[in-house]
Parts: structure tokens; C-alpha cells; sequence
């Protein structure tokens, strides 16, 4: 598969044979990352997440429950891909509602990892990372909640970025939890992303959570001979299998090699981070989600009156990742616990940016692990509990608000893909970018 900085070099029609070799080969590949072939304009081919509106377009964000619906407006984030020259094509399948950490979860059934079928691609933008790094798609967009870009991006092999929040708008993005998600690419390299991030970003009056910044384009400017301060947060590294602490120190000594500054420091325990996140985020989930009714859009199922309607279709309609999550965000928001759980979970949110923020005093960036593991095998995830501690390493990065960027460094024994991620402080997505371009050719993984 061509690069998208290739692709933008393309005439239109090079660019529609481009798609219709696209369509053929996520049909012959059998990786279930596409669940619907659309397109939407002329320009350079790009997969949309199942959550992301586009005018006309079925968008069901994997669920049962918004069968049937057609989204009637744009997201922001597709009319500006279509003002840098690309073009909606091709929906992705995903976790039900973003929910899930391997794509399982999906009313369309289990995507594949395109290094080993019998493994899950990660989640919840599971499909939009296996389309990617199975050569089936140029470039993807996801969303990022707790880092439903970043592992997946990093279990298939490709670069996922998630950028600070508000810096792409949410209008037309269907929500999780309204306070972590970001849109963010999901890429075959670090300049094509920072190509499609710049398609992307941009102020917003539709969102309220939106930043009105006049940043300059990053790709233009990127520059991977900046020497920069990295650090290391040692109590984090030693929670990783050895394969994935082995290939975290061999890119270390490279990125020295390179001329980086290597500090070292330590933060709370990734424990509270996953316990905050999760009280956060499922609170946030069931408010969202609450509007899914079987009234105003989506499906039905007839009830013996109002109130049996909404159970029937709610219990018919969601999977049971979702529904666990509707559970455990009722109960953290119902009297007697709202106080002794979500408010702490929000002070704790605060001690968690403080850290990182203490951190950036001294250093430009921070590396970490993206996942403690390599992906694992299809159906090995039945415990819950045991999913959600896979996001140690990146639900703080979302907690906090910060850009980040994982990029693929090695492989493990099976030859499964290994990804680190860089960390940068609030609307520094340049500094990200450069630090990540150097880390891509010092690594060369390709």
C-alpha cells in the first residue's frame, strides 16, 4: 500500500483505481476491519471508525442498537479531511460504542490482526489499525478514549496518535466519555500522521470543548535532529513482560545514541490510574449512552408499554461490555457513592496531570510502554478485570488531556509487533512529532 504522502500526489483517477484495489483486498484479506464500503468525494481514500459521522453514511459505532441509522450531518473532522484534499471512504469496525480493549465486542463480529489471524488487533479502533497495517487501507481515523488508538496502533504494527484534547473537535463523534475522547490517525508512518493531523485539527464553535489555538502546520516543520529531554518512569517499565521491557531499553540506547537526553523519574502507581479512569469514564458512558432508547433512533423492541419498551431495547440492543459499564457508571454516580467515587476519582485525575505536568518542568517528552503485552490470542479476554488493566499505560495520557503518539519498535518471539509511546505536554504536538520521527529512524523497525 502507497504512503497518504504518496497518495496526495495522485490524480483522481489513479485515486479511484486506488479504491476500487482497496475494496478488493479487504474483501480477499478476511480481516473484518471493513464493515461497510462507502465513499464521499474525490480525494485521497481514508477509513473512518464506525463512530465518526458522515453525511448519508450508516453509523452504528458497532452496536445492535443504531441499526438503521444514517447519520444526517458531518463530523467536523470529515469536512476538514475533505478541505485538505481526502475523501471518507469505508467504515471500520470497532468495539460496540468504543468499549473493549481487542474488538470483540463488535455487533459485526471479532477483526483480525494481520500478523497472526489467530490474535486480536486491540481496540476498541481495532479495525482501523488492522486495515491500516494489513496493507488494506492508506490511512485511518480512530478515537481515543483511554487509548483506543494507541494499542491497537501498536498490537498491529502501525503509528497511532492522540492528540490534546480539544485539539480535534468531537462534534459528529459519537461519545464515550465526553471529557477523554479524541479523534486522532492511525498510520503506515509518523509523516503521514502528522499529514492527516494536520488535515484534522482546527477550532471548533460547535464544541465547547474545543481549543482556539493558531498553531502552524506540523509536517512542513518537522524536524527529527532536535535534541531532546526524554524521561523514563522507572516504577512503570518493571509492570511490562521481558520482551517488551527488553525492546523499551534497546530503543532507549538508541534514542541516547541519537543525541537524546535520558532522565529518569517515578509516579503514582498505574493502579490509580486504571481505577480513576474507569470510575471517570463509565459515569460519563452512562449519561451518553442513556439517549439510546429505541425512540428517537436506532432500533426497537416493542414493549407492553414505555417503560418496557426502553428495557427491551436497551437489553436486546447493547452487548454485555457495554451493559457492564451502563452498571458500573450508575453505581458510582448513585447517592451514598457519588462522593466516596467519582469525586475522588476526579481529585485523584488532578494529582495525576499535576504529575505529569511536574514531570515537563524538566523533560521535553516521556516514553512508556504501550501495552504491558503483545497482543493476545483471540477469546483469551474473558476476565474483564484483566482487559482493563492492559490500558495501564495509557489511560493516564487521556486522564490528563496530553498528546501522544505510539510507534512500532520490534517484535516479540512470535513475531508479534511491539509499540512504545512518547508523551508530550499539552499542545505540543510539535515537539511530539519531531521526537517521534527521530524514535521511527533510529528503531527502524520498517
Amino acid at each position: 500500500m502507497i504512503t497518504l504522502k504518496e497518495a496526495l500526489t495522485k490524480n483522481q483517477d489513479e485515486l479511484d483505481k486506488l479504491k476500487e484495489e482497496m475494496k478488493q483486498k479487504a474483501i480477499d484479506g478476511g480481516l473484518n476491519a471493513y464493515i461497510d464500503f462507502n465513499s464521499s468525494g474525490d480525494g485521497v481514500p481514508v477509513l473512518i471508525k464506525d463512530n465518526i459521522q458522515v453525511e448519508g453514511w450508516s453509523v452504528t459505532s458497532a452496536s445492535k442498537i443504531l441499526q438503521g441509522y444514517i447519520a444526517p450531518y458531518e463530523a467536523t473532522a470529515i469536512k476538514n479531511l475533505k478541505l485538505n484534499g481526502l475523501a471518507p471512504f469505508g467504515r471500520a469496525n470497532m468495539d460496540e460504542f468504543a468499549m473493549g480493549s481487542t474488538t470483540e465486542s463488535s455487533f459485526y463480529g471479532k477483526t483480525l490482526n494481520p500478523h497472526n489471524l489467530a490474535h486480536t488487533p486491540g481496540g476498541s479502533s481495532g479495525g482501523s489499525a488492522a486495515a491500516v497495517a494489513g496493507g488494506i487501507a492508506i490511512c485511518a481515523l480512530g478515537s481515543d478514549t483511554g487509548g483506543s488508538i494507541r494499542q491497537p496502533a501498536s498490537y498491529c504494527g502501525c503509528v497511532g496518535m492522540k492528540p490534546t484534547y480539544g485539539r480535534v473537535s468531537r462534534y459528529g463523534l459519537s461519545a464515550y466519555s465526553s471529557s477523554l475522547d479524541q479523534i486522532g490517525p492511525i498510520t503506515q508512518n509518523v509523516e503521514d500522521s502528522a499529514i492527516l493531523y494536520d488535515a484534522i485539527v482546527g477550532y471548533d464553535e460547535k464544541d465547547s470543548t474545543s481549543a482556539n489555538r493558531d498553531d502552524k502546520k506540523i509536517y512542513p516543520n518537522l524536524d527529527s535532529n532536535r535534541k531532546l529531554t526524554i524521561a523514563v518512569i522507572d516504577n512503570y517499565i518493571s509492570e511490562a513482560d521481558e520482551e517488551i521491557q527488553k525492546a523499551f531499553n534497546d530503543t532507549l540506547s538508541k534514542l541516547q545514541e541519537a543525541g537524546h537526553t535520558i532522565i529518569h523519574k517515578n509516579m503514582t502507581n498505574t493502579k490509580y490510574d486504571i481505577a480513576t479512569y474507569y470510575i471517570v469514564a463509565t459515569a460519563e458512558a452512562t449519561t451518553n449512552l442513556a439517549r439510546y432508547d429505541g425512540i428517537r433512533y436506532g432500533s426497537r423492541e416493542e414493549g407492553s408499554n414505555l417503560s418496557d419498551t426502553f428495557i427491551q431495547t436497551r437489553s436486546k440492543g447493547f452487548g454485555d461490555e457495554v451493559k457492564r459499564r451502563i452498571l458500573l457508571g450508575n453505581f458510582v454516580l448513585s447517592s451514598g457513592y457519588y462522593d466516596a467515587y467519582y469525586l475522588k476519582a476526579q481529585k485523584v485525575r488532578h494529582l495525576i496531570r499535576d504529575e505529569f505536568n511536574a514531570i515537563f518542568q524538566e523533560a521535553d517528552l516521556i516514553l512508556s510502554p504501550v501495552a504491558p503485552t503483545t497482543a493476545p490470542k483471540i477469546g483469551s479476554s474473558k476476565d474483564p478485570l484483566e482487559m482493563y488493566k492492559s490500558d495501564m499505560y495509557t489511560i493516564g495520557v487521556n486522564l490528563a488531556g496530553l498528546p501522544a503518539i505510539s510507534i512500532p519498535v520490534a517484535k516479540d518471539s512470535n513475531s508479534m509487533p511491539i509499540g512504545l509511546q512518547l508523551i508530550a505536554k499539552v499542545f505540543d504536538e510539535k515537539t511530539l512529532f519531531d521526537g517521534a520521527l527521530s524514535m521511527e529512524k533510529v528503531v527502524e523497525y520498517y
